[in-house]
């Protein structure tokens, strides 16, 4: 089944997809080791682990595919993409399309800021009218090859002009071909069923992890989330902020064994060696070599077998 196929299909399914935010080949192929079905390519983990910018609006088009392709050509299952604004009006949006389908995405997510574009709990946001937008959706679905392709159109709408605002447009995007819809940054349990109740498509919905100050969006299950009618949930920032928290407390056992001049081992704040390389794909390059290499370069490698 392609992947554009399988994603539809899944958001379909009566059982929330849910979604960790990936922005590398680790962090993808780790999601698909744990069971995962799909992941979403988080533009803010990409712009900050790329650029160290934050998710405003600074990496563009080329950095934002480049990496997408690297991240797509790590596992075998369908990811979505984080085209932000389309990178200009709906003509720049026909050929982000064309760019990220060729790239390998079975979605793609497009918003309704005004470009440069900031990340949803990032205040100062402003919306272009509902009609620019739904142009630009209508020139996301001409230009895709795939018609299987998910077209996920995004609303920042709720948080700028209310939440009937945004049900307004979810449903306009809708009839302009959008196959997804997501508001960012709703308010409350009852924005999301209302969201998810008065529009015609399905629904994604973006929650935080770990955030200690409380989110825009509040914190709700997968499970709660499936019974409001929500089709897919996204975790956005659960591996770059998980990844950041891990290497820190590793560098600062590092200094601490640097002070006091004592060898310190922690595997509990790392995986080991075998794990790794198991996870970056060893074991298929052995495979491999032993097919395609001659006996005497392998005994050259190995010793003999």
């Amino acid at each position: 089944m392609k992947k554009t196929t399988l994603y539809k299909k899944l958001i379909h399914d009566p059982e929330i997809l849910v979604t960790p935010g990936v922005y590398d080949g680790f962090t993808a192929r780790l999601v698909q080791s744990m069971g995962f079905k799909s992941a979403t390519v988080s533009g803010a983990g990409v712009s900050e682990s790329r650029m160290c910018v934050p998710d405003m609006g600074i990496m563009g088009l080329a950095d934002s595919v480049d990496q997408f392709r690297n991240i797509a050509r790590c596992v075998d299952i369908p990811l979505k993409a984080d085209a932000d604004t389309g990178y200009g009006n709906a003509v720049n949006v026909y050929f982000a399309i064309q760019a990220y389908e060729q790239a390998g995405a079975a979605c793609i997510m497009l918003e309704d800021q005004v470009w440069p574009k900031r990340c949803g709990h990032i205040k100062g946001k402003q919306v272009i009218s509902a009609e620019e937008m739904v142009k630009k959706i209508e020139a996301a679905v001409a230009a895709r090859k795939d018609p299987d392709l998910c077209i996920m159109a995004r609303t920042d709408a709720a948080g700028v002009l209310g939440i009937e605002e945004a049900v307004r447009r979810g449903n306009m995007y809708a009839d302009a071909g959008a196959d997804l819809l997501f508001a960012d940054a709703l308010l409350s349990k009852e924005d999301i069923k209302r969201f998810a109740g008065e529009t015609k498509k399905p629904i994604a919905v973006n929650m935080g992890f770990g955030i200690r100050k409380r989110p825009t969006t509040p914190l709700v299950t997968a499970k709660e989330l499936q019974a409001m009618g929500v089709a897919t949930v996204n975790y956005g920032r659960i591996m770059s902020s998980s990844a950041i928290s891990g290497m820190k407390k590793a560098l600062e056992v590092l200094q601490e064994s640097n002070r006091t001049g004592e060898a310190c081992d922690r595997p509990d704040l790392c995986i080991d060696f075998e794990e790794h390389s198991a996870l970056m794909g060893l074991p298929r390059i052995k495979e491999l070599e032993a097919r395609f290499l001659t006996e005497e370069v392998l005994t050259n490698k190995y010793g003999r077998r």
